[in-house]
């Protein structure tokens, strides 16, 4: 299920870092400033309750989305009482799963507008739209995800460690050339056919997104 979970989801453009036990994902969660958290309660070695009260416990609040084969309301109550946001019971429906995430990602305390704009890039995060002016952009899941990088952070030099920690997983190679290769992708959709440089190298410390 966590195999097929991650490649879903990183369908819908997100980056997904997987643990197989409880023990390895209470560490990610709390090295890592993760968006929100898919937590199963059945997990070897720490339940996903015990999980997710030591991570409120650590005042590590990141929204957390528990899943479970059990359809007792009194384990539904556990888990909220531990500090969960929301709670899913298996089977459940991947569309509903995607649904429930882009929500509670919608409440993070950070400020996280419904349209984006920089200039005159608009993006619509939840309908996974990108214009130019009045023109409507192609973007596979992983450019889109390195734009709203840039969009959310304009004028901003993102390093590529910054890069490759907000689009590409845990287990990315990073001695490769990927992002000069998705930098050079979105420069041929969203700044190329409009007779734009927007996405700019800053030579030895990364690239940004000129900010009007």
């Amino acid at each position: 299920m966590a195999r097929l979970l991650k490649r879903g989801l990183e369908e819908e453009g997100y980056v997904v870092d997987v643990a197989n036990d409880g023990r390895d994902g209470l560490w990610m969660a709390t090295e890592n400033d993760y968006g929100v958290i898919v937590l199963d309660v059945m997990l070897p070695r720490e339940n996903g309750f015990e999980i997710c009260r030591k991570l409120r416990q650590a005042d590590i609040w990141t929204p957390v989305l528990m899943l479970t084969a059990r359809v007792d309301p009194q384990d539904r109550v556990r888990g909220l009482d531990v500090g969960a946001d929301d709670y899913l019971v298996k089977p459940f429906s991947f569309i509903e799963l995607a649904a429930r995430l882009r929500a509670l990602t919608r409440r993070d305390d950070r400020v996280r507008p419904v349209i984006i704009e920089v200039g005159d890039l608009r993006m619509d995060p939840a309908a996974r739209r990108v214009f130019r002016g009045d023109v409507e952009i192609d973007l596979t899941p992983k450019e889109f995800a390195l734009l709203e990088l840039f969009m959310r952070n304009p004028g901003t030099v993102m390093s590529r460690l910054k890069i490759l920690d907000a689009a590409w997983d845990m287990a990315y190679d990073g001695t490769s050339n990927v992002i000069d290769q998705y930098i050079g992708y979105l420069r041929r959709k969203i700044d190329a056919p409009f007779g734009r440089g927007d996405i700019e190298t800053v030579r030895g410390a990364g690239y940004r997104l000129r900010k009007p």
